[in-house]
């Protein structure tokens, strides 16, 4: 365990530059990549995409990265922590085992995808009626194409004490991708309040990449080389 760790985010989004990772990797040194891809109309763009094409519903660009640092990860100790798993991390999983030839440990974290299991709560007296306005889930229940809870961080530590190199996850909490290897380096218990609090606001500040490094500038016209944004490196101890 290390008295100082640092950790990288190189996305905010699905869709944000896949150069903005590589860099943060090649400029080094990380221990840790963090990764977040997924806002709740995401959830919904993949389980469509898995509907139609079970291999599908997971974060394609994150392969092309993963593929681009391979070196960093078997090499140099790197490991990354991402929700590009989206609602199918074992098919995400399949592919990086293929493109790294089975040299990488991977761990998914699973039980936040509940879609299939919707009747069966239902069945068990679980209600899906609006928290507001009490409309009923009967109303839109055909409609619905994704269902999700969020997983907690100590998975992600417990995914890093079996070993896993990279960790595939759904909907864990955004800040929790920074926070799971905070308190597996420091071993952090849940009754260390201010510290997970800690340890959470540094997650939730570079959860959305470069936006915390200036990308929220209203007068971003007025920035010389603003395409050439940095991303978010933590400092913890």
């Amino acid at each position: 365990m290390k008295d100082i760790i640092r950790i990288g985010n190189g996305q905010g989004f699905w869709g944000d530059s896949i150069d903005a990772p590589v860099n943060l990797v090649k400029g080094g040194p990380l221990d840790y990549l963090t990764l977040d891809y997924l806002a709740e109309v995401t959830l919904s763009i993949m389980q469509r995409q898995k509907l139609k094409n079970p291999k599908t519903g997971y974060a394609r660009d994150f392969i092309d990265l993963v593929n681009s640092i391979l070196p960093e990860i078997q090499e140099n100790g790197l490991k990354v922590i991402t929700n590009a798993g989206g609602v199918n991390p074992e098919a995400c999983r399949e592919e990086l085992q293929n493109i790294s030839e089975n040299k990488i440990k991977i761990g998914v974290i699973q039980g936040d995808d509940i879609y299939p299991d919707i009747q069966m709560l239902r069945d068990k007296g679980v209600t899906f009626d609006h928290m507001d306005s009490g409309q009923s889930f009967d109303e839109i229940a055909d409609k619905v194409y994704s269902a999700n809870v969020y997983i907690n961080s100590f998975t992600i530590s417990d995914a890093l004490e079996q070993g896993a190199q990279i960790i595939l996850a759904g909907r864990v909490s955004d800040p929790g991708l920074a926070l799971g290897p905070c308190i597996y380096e420091f071993g952090w218990n849940k009754e260390n309040y201010n510290k997970i609090a800690a340890g959470t606001l540094a997650g939730h500040i570079t959860e959305c990449g470069a936006q915390c490094t200036g990308g929220n500038f209203s007068n971003w016209r007025d920035v010389p080389d603003m395409a050439n944004l940095g991303y978010p490196i933590i400092e913890m101890s």
